[in-house]
């Protein structure tokens, strides 16, 4: 019986025009750093989007956190590290500049409340290449708050990202669940959907906002707008 709904952050809880969001945050993150690192925005870029493939590519054997320093530490030596806090620091502040790109659906908080009225566990399973503080904010851009989730995963806590299986199964070890008591809601076909599956994990495909770069065909898997998964949640047994 499922008593565990994990919910995608990105273009499902929290619609997004996902190429603007990228523009304004490196934009802001370039205004922040490249002065302090002495380096040209271009390569500041590039070496985020090098430390966070190194995340995406984590074999479960460290913290995405520290694939990401490692490799960022690769690249401009050991000194940047003394910047970690400094990072945290922009997550906290000019990231919020990014909340341009998103929009916010009332339709979330409303099934947020439906699924905890009746007594489910929540989880906010956002692919964790972000800290705490910066998916902490995108959560609350949703109009919901951090509070509302058992867990959430984040570079600190997690050490797969999807698409690999094992972040799904990471999750349901820490939450003390079977794959089969879980749930997965979201808007990527190939990364929440059929990665969830190939755990054991049903799931909710979230169209508003779809994302299905291998094309798949989801007539078959529950699908449909934040006002159909609203619909679908009523209708979902009390677990408490």
């Amino acid at each position: 019986m499922v008593k565990n709904i994990f919910f995608d952050l990105d273009g499902t809880m929290l619609p997004m025009d996902q190429d603007y969001f990228i523009k304004i945050y490196f934009t802001e993150l370039s205004k922040r750093f490249c002065p302090e690192l002495n380096l040209e925005s271009e390569q500041l870029i590039k070496a985020v989007w090098k430390s966070t493939n190194s995340m995406i590519k984590n074999d479960g054997s460290k913290p995405n956190k520290e694939a990401f320093w490692t490799t960022f530490a690769r690249i401009y030596g050991k000194e940047v590290l003394k910047y970690e806090s400094d990072f945290d620091d922009f997550y906290t502040n000019e990231f919020n500049e990014c909340k341009v790109a998103v929009k916010y659906n009332p339709i979330m908080p409303e099934i947020i409340k439906t699924l905890k009225n009746k007594g489910y566990t929540l989880v906010a399973a956002t692919n964790p290449l972000f800290p705490a503080v910066a998916t902490e904010n995108r959560i609350s851009w949703a109009g919901v708050s951090p509070r509302d989730f058992k867990h959430i995963t984040t570079y600190e806590n997690s050490s797969t990202c999807k698409p690999n299986p094992m972040y799904f199964s990471e999750i349901a070890e820490k939450i003390k669940a079977e794959p089969e008591e879980c749930f997965m809601v979201g808007n990527d076909m190939d990364e929440d959907i059929l990665s969830s599956e190939k755990v054991g994990i049903d799931s909710f495909l979230v169209t508003d906002c779809l994302i299905n770069r291998s094309e798949s065909d989801f007539s078959d898997y529950k699908n449909g707008s934040m006002r159909d998964l609203l619909d679908y949640v009523r209708k979902l047994p009390d677990v408490r």
